[in-house]
């Protein structure tokens, strides 16, 4: 069976964006899905003198070694201040100080939500835009807007942005 990991750039613990990459993930048929959080990969701030007096932690290189198991990747990520939020950033870089191509060309569902109407679409374009000199292999991608009011009970309610989401799992599921 195919196996996929589904998680938010947030280390809220009600983080409205892990609430969208469980559901996202919850539409893909016929695969082993693991929700990771990144409260469980705590990880120091990143900086090369840090590194060079005590090398690379360790849960950088579990949370790599989840990415190279996995047969695709749901993501969404939260936006702070127009790009992701500084928790994500950070494992981000301490992975691609293990590897550049982080991501090992896995089919990626990348997301975004926010309550406000734009859903995390700055940070979501930044992350697009970057994450294909790292080894990202975008497939689908998608925006919710102002998530109080298209999300409850842990599913969009809203009828056409639900089908948008479908069609963009419909890519990423023919792609893992």
């Amino acid at each position: 069976m195919k196996k996929v990991i589904a998680f938010a750039g947030s280390n809220s613990s009600t983080s409205i964006n892990k609430k969208l990459a469980i559901y996202a993930a919850s539409l893909v048929n016929d695969v082993d899905i693991n929700i990771l959080d990144l409260n469980n990969f705590e990880l120091p701030l990143y900086g090369i003198d840090y590194e060079l007096s005590h090398g690379i932690p360790d849960n950088a290189n579990k949370f790599l070694n989840l990415i190279r198991g996995a047969d695709g990747i749901v993501l969404s990520l939260a936006e702070h201040n127009g790009t992701y939020a500084t928790v994500f950033k950070n494992l981000f870089d301490w992975m691609s100080r293990i590897d550049g191509k982080l991501w090992s060309d896995k089919p990626m569902l990348l997301m975004a939500t926010s309550p406000g109407a734009r859903g995390g679409a700055t940070g979501l374009e930044i992350a697009k835009g970057r994450f294909g000199y790292m080894g990202g292999n975008i497939v689908g991608s998608f925006s919710l807007p102002s998530f109080n009011d298209n999300f409850s009970d842990g599913k969009i309610t809203n009828h056409e942005l639900n089908n948008q989401l479908l069609e963009e799992v419909k890519q990423f599921q023919e792609s893992i």
